[in-house]
């Protein structure tokens, strides 16, 4: 009787640390996305910053030269 007892103890830890793996897994899934896009619209934004500090620079450049 106490095997029993044991063994349903045993599946049901072995079920519940399954499915808590499995959940982790999609929301690994969703933050590794989330992150992705930040990161992009932080890397779109820097660039449009360096790409107006360059237009600057040229018309500078071209305002001395005349």
């Amino acid at each position: 009787m106490k095997n029993v007892f044991k063994f349903g103890f045993l599946g049901l830890a072995l079920t519940l640390g399954i499915a808590a793996c499995n959940n982790t897994t999609s929301q690994s899934e969703q933050t590794a996305d989330s992150l992705t896009n930040e990161i992009e619209q932080e890397v779109d934004a820097v660039t449009d910053s360096i790409d107006s500090i360059g237009s600057r620079a040229i018309d500078s450049l071209d305002s001395l030269a005349q």
